[in-house]
């Protein structure tokens, strides 16, 4: 687990594709990796240290298409 200090704008979500590149998934491990931080708000405050858990992006499986 790596420590990450947020900065002006940064919302969850963003932070979690920043470090992941996708964001379902990595931001509700993010949540759960610190208690109360939904209570922070949409935008988190400048200067906030959040714990950013390690996580495995799951491969997306292939679409499959009906018709051609």
């Amino acid at each position: 687990m790596e420590q990450y200090t947020t900065i002006e704008g940064d919302t969850v979500d963003l932070i979690a594709y920043r470090r992941f590149g996708v964001t379902h998934g990595a931001t509700e491990a993010i949540l759960r990796a610190n208690q109360g931080l939904a209570a922070a708000g949409t935008r988190l405050p400048q200067g906030m240290v959040i714990n950013i858990p390690n996580y495995t992006v799951k491969k997306q499986s292939a679409a499959v298409r009906i018709w051609s």
